[in-house]
Formats: structure tokens, C-alpha cells, sequence
């Protein structure tokens, strides 16, 4: 019978080689020791090491350190990897989705314009659709409020070559902002709504690494119990921007306001 030194592994308890797979975009695979299950969105480099960033089917993102042996894909345990650098790379999609155009220049203004209610608003939308906009010369424009729509629509005489879209917060039966948007009828104005308190809430949670949106109490101003009920300052621009960072495309976006900002786009867009 063969012996072994007592330093030596027998040969039939060598390990196995463990594939090393390039953490590509949308690879679905398992962290071996939580089990969360997800596609791949991005990789980062940190000063521990790299680490890979996850979404399940939920939206919920978590993130997880590269490590040997750290995943499972299709029931194989893997070594993901950076994917290897191709040099300097164009998305193939844009944030909203859309099919990037790459070099292309930024169309001429339309006379049609999409109105948002405050500057938040108008910031997310263009980090999400401002590639889509620039192509189609689209401007977006914000009104600080839809107190005064009605008398905001004939200002700005709308007509077949000059549509107008209108996004409102909070659009539900039976609020403020409903009765307002009820009040304009013109056949070239497109009144469309997402039905969060504000745009903040439009933002998913898991994207801001949050649980949920806090539930503010009547009478206190929403933005400033967000940021009690979390813990943050109550310095709401600042708040924003803390928000505003976390978004990098529209998979951070809940989709009561993706379909009401493609509505407005295509109506403003199409054909008089």
C-alpha cells in the first residue's frame, strides 16, 4: 500500500479547479454564503478589494467582495472576476434603456416642452433621460408647483407642433393636484402623474439602501421628516443629492414613473 508523507494531499483529495468567470453585466449567479441570488450591475474597486454589486428580482441591491470561491453559477462554484478592460467603453444603452447613439448630436429644440414640478424632478429626469432628450430636442422645465397650471397652459399656447406635457406629483383620486390637472382639457397638453408624495419616493429603496420611505406625519413638512426619520441632516438639497447619487439608471426608478415620463416623451415627440 502507497504512503504519503504527512505534508502531502493524496491525490483524490486534490481540489477540484475553480473556473474563474468575468463578473459581466446582467450574469445571474449566488454569494455562497448569504445564498442572495442576482443579476450582476456593476463592479467596483474599494480599498479592501473589488466587490461586486447584485440585484435580485425584488430590486433589492446588495453588495459582495470578490473573493475565490465566493459564487455559485448554475450550481458550479466560480471565482468571478473584474471583466477584462476593452478599453474606453460606450454603453449600448443609454440610463433610460433607450439604444445608445454614440457621437450623436444633440438635436434642435423642439417648440413642445415637458414640464416638472420642482427642480428634483427636473434633475431626475435628466439624469435618467437625458441622452434620450438631447436626441429628440426635447426641454424639460420646472414650474415650482402646478398651483397655477391652468393659466402656465395658455401661456404657453400649445398646439399640434407645440405639445405640452405635464408631469405632477402625487396624482392620485381625490388630491389637490388631481383637481388642478383635471382643470386643463386641451386636446395638445398631456397631463401625467406618478402617485408619490414627491419625486424622492419615486426613487427605490434598496437603490438608496434604505428599507423603505419613512411615513411622515400629517403637518410636518415630508422632505424634512424623511431626513428626522432616517437619521440624516435636515438639510433637504443636501438630502437630494445623497438620493440623486444613487441613481444610475432607470432600474433605480420605480415604475409608476418610468411609464409616466415615456408617456410625455412620446407624446411630445410625435408627429403633429
Amino acid at each position: 500500500m502507497r504512503s504519503y508523507h504527512p505534508d502531502l494531499t493524496p491525490p483524490w483529495k486534490k481540489s477540484a479547479p475553480v473556473p474563474e468567470v468575468p463578473a459581466e453585466p446582467d450574469l445571474v449567479v449566488e454569494e455562497v454564503s448569504t445564498g442572495f441570488c442576482g443579476a450582476v450591475i456593476r463592479c467596483e474597486k474599494t480599498a479592501q478589494g473589488p466587490t461586486v454589486t447584485l440585484e435580485d428580482r425584488f430590486g433589492k441591491h446588495r453588495v459582495f467582495p470578490m473573493e475565490p470561491r465566493g459564487f455559485l453559477l448554475e450550481g458550479r462554484v466560480i471565482t468571478l472576476v473584474r471583466p477584462p478592460a476593452t478599453g474606453p467603453a460606450r454603453p449600448a444603452r443609454t440610463a433610460s434603456g433607450s439604444v445608445a447613439v454614440p457621437g450623436a448630436r444633440a438635436r434642435v429644440a423642439r417648440a413642445g416642452r415637458i414640464y416638472v414640478e420642482g427642480r428634483h424632478d427636473a434633475e431626475l429626469v435628466e439624469r435618467v433621460w437625458g441622452d434620450d432628450l438631447r436626441i429628440e430636442g426635447v426641454v424639460v422645465e420646472y414650474l415650482e408647483g402646478i398651483d397655477d397650471l391652468p393659466s402656465i397652459v395658455r401661456s404657453f399656447a400649445p398646439g399640434p407642433d407645440a405639445r405640452l406635457g405635464v408631469l405632477v406629483d402625487h396624482l392620485v383620486p381625490g388630491s389637490k393636484e388631481s383637481r388642478i390637472a383635471a382643470e386643463v382639457t386641451d386636446a395638445n397638453v398631456l397631463v401625467v402623474g406618478h402617485p408619490y408624495i414627491d419625486i424622492w419616493e419615486a426613487v427605490k429603496p434598496a437603490s438608496v439602501g434604505i428599507g423603505s420611505w419613512p411615513v411622515v406625519p400629517r403637518g410636518l413638512d415630508w422632505k424634512t421628516g424623511v431626513c428626522r426619520s432616517l437619521g440624516w441632516p435636515e438639510n433637504t438639497g443636501a438630502a437630494w443629492q445623497r438620493i440623486l447619487s444613487t441613481v444610475r439608471s432607470y432600474k433605480d426608478l420605480e415604475p409608476a414613473l418610468l411609464g409616466s415620463v415615456e408617456h410625455l416623451i412620446d407624446f411630445v415627440t410625435a408627429p403633429a
